[in-house]
């Protein structure tokens, strides 16, 4: 696929920059971030505007994860992000053709990630789990003011709920987004943890939740995967106390991504509707037939 304006431009900027000649680049993904392939071998991530902090966070971890032995995406060995404008562009090291991990490929990842020591010398930052929810419900305008104030109203009980967790598991380094969509798998079995920008410290049960739920709210993980999760992690979120709160405030962002993408790709104008009856209660208990998808 032709890379569309403004990512060529700024990515062609970026790569004088960097001293990176592109070769045949193309587009591999336009999503949250726009991920292109520069050349064999190398692939930028241009994030959205004003990410420049995160961005870093990203390439400073990706490094430091090398160093621990953690199966991650590698960044190129330039210095980086380099910035166009308000856009923070990184560089990777391309992977091996792959597909989407699997639910086991999660736990063995995060086991390892959240079993090591966190650096004092990388400021990861807090784990937020309703960064950009604000903005997600302001775009949401396919749905009418009424939704969207209460959203709003929902959104400040779930943070209230947080605020009030009880203790869980121990904080550690966090993915953030951990599911199979941001594992990579080659045909050969090797898989990799990807799309860092989440990571920070926190409580892993966030980690655990996504799996948890994909069981337990959609049906899209069968028991017996989700037991083989449990039995590789070594625990069971969904019996920790405060397990709901952590559910609902991810089943939010996965009814908000839908609603917030929606006024740009009618396709997902259903959906978003049909999640958003869901989490207020109007559609019935759990499991509730979403399309599966972020």
């Amino acid at each position: 696929m032709t890379i569309p304006d403004p990512y060529a431009r700024i990515l062609a900027t970026a790569a004088r920059h960097a001293e990176i000649v592109p070769e045949a680049a193309e587009v591999i993904r336009l999503g949250e971030n726009a991920v292109m392939r520069v050349r064999a071998g190398a692939v930028a991530r241009i994030a959205r505007p004003g990410q420049h902090a995160a961005a870093a966070r990203e390439v400073a971890l990706s490094r430091w994860l090398a160093e621990q032995g953690v199966a991650a995406v590698r960044v190129l060995d330039v210095d980086q992000p380099t910035m166009v404008g308000e856009y923070a562009v990184t560089w990777w090291e391309e992977l091996p053709p792959h597909g989407p991990g699997r639910v086991a490929d999660v736990a063995h990842l995060i086991r390892a990630l959240h079993a090591l020591t966190p650096p004092r010398d990388l400021p990861l930052g807090r784990l937020d789990p309703f960064v950009r929810l604000d903005q997600r419900i302001d775009q949401a305008t396919t749905l009418t003011a009424g939704d969207r104030d209460w959203l709003r109203g929902y959104l400040a009980d779930l943070r209230d709920a947080w605020n009030e967790l009880p203790d869980g598991l121990g904080e550690c380094v966090v993915h953030g987004d951990a599911w199979v969509g941001n594992i990579a798998r080659t045909t050969d079995g090797a898989t990799w943890l990807m799309d860092l920008e989440r990571s920070s410290i926190g409580r892993p049960e966030w980690d655990l939740v996504s799996t948890a739920i994909k069981h337990t709210s959609f049906g899209w993980v069968s028991a017996a995967e989700y037991r083989h999760f449990i039995g590789i992690y070594g625990h069971d979120v969904t019996t920790g106390a405060g397990f709901e709160t952590l559910r609902d405030i991810r089943e939010l962002r996965m009814c908000l991504y839908f609603a917030q993408h929606a006024p740009n790709k009618p396709s997902m104008c259903t959906e978003a509707d049909f999640r958003l009856a869901c989490v207020r209660g109007q559609y019935g208990p759990r499991p509730w037939p979403w399309t599966p998808g972020h």
